[in-house]
């Protein structure tokens, strides 16, 4: 396990300086982000992802399943100067009523989408969150790439490093984790996570079948998460290596906006 994924307020410090240098600047290609915007992230974890937003003095509502997480987001913006300005929710996406939140300028899932069941339902179901003129935004890592088992936060320290081994069967794939000492509970979330991966074409499928228009797309080589991992800077996948399905092994991230149709 790496150290970023033990210790969640270098992992919160990170989302921040992510979602401002990347994230923003993104959706701001396609729609103007300030004080006046409201804005919702879907899986939302410590909320360091919502640091930039919340600067620039926006209204946010985080939402996550995960209890514990969002005590830890309420204690870390705790005397934030808009503070007032944020909402955060200890709730299943499928269980938050629409009517019950204003509606949203953005939202934003970054490394979230891979992990949400039924994605199919969810790419309905979050049109009613949003405002007409509004936006989604989804950063993820496509299911066939390297590490896309999210396998890093294995404790062995040679599968955290080995690429593409989630790839194999369930019974062979369990059988190596367990091989190396992983516990019952990881072994069970990262077979959750081997459930819900999505695909690059199965991504497009579920926009589309939901009525989503992609108004902006990038493909990643480099993902842009990785300069504060790892201090590699982002690169775009260059267009000849752009190859439907074969990419997927090698996209380390897809950056998208999506608009209603």
């Amino acid at each position: 396990m790496q150290e970023r994924h033990a210790d969640r307020t270098l992992y919160f410090q990170e989302q921040g300086l992510t979602t401002r240098k990347y994230v923003i600047p993104y959706i701001q290609a396609q729609l103007e982000i300030g004080s006046h915007s409201t804005i919702l992230e879907v899986g939302c974890g410590e909320g360091g992802n919502l640091t930039p937003f919340l600067d620039l003095g926006c209204k946010v509502v985080g939402i996550d399943i995960m209890k514990d997480q969002i005590a830890l987001a309420r204690k870390y913006f705790a005397g934030h100067p808009n503070e007032a300005k944020l909402t955060l929710i200890d709730q299943d996406i499928y269980q938050v009523h629409p009517a019950t939140l204003p509606a949203f300028d953005v939202i934003f899932l970054r490394d979230v989408i891979e992990h949400i069941p039924d994605q199919e339902r969810f790419m309905h179901y979050i049109r009613s969150f949003m405002a007409p003129h509004g936006v989604i935004f989804f950063g993820f890592p496509p299911w066939r790439m390297p590490f896309g088992g999210h396998q890093q936060v294995c404790r062995s320290k040679f599968l955290s490093r080995l690429p593409w081994y989630h790839l194999l069967p369930n019974n062979l794939y369990t059988g190596l984790l367990k091989a190396f000492g992983e516990s019952d509970e990881l072994i069970a979330a990262l077979l959750e996570v081997k459930e819900t991966g999505i695909s690059i074409d199965r991504f497009h499928r579920c926009l589309a079948g939901a009525g989503w228009k992609i108004k902006k797309e990038t493909y990643y080589l480099i993902n842009p998460n990785y300069e504060t991992k790892f201090g590699l800077k982002p690169r775009v996948l260059p267009a000849g290596m752009k190859i439907p399905w074969l990419c997927d092994y090698y996209t380390t991230a897809i950056y998208c906006v999506a608009g209603r149709d």
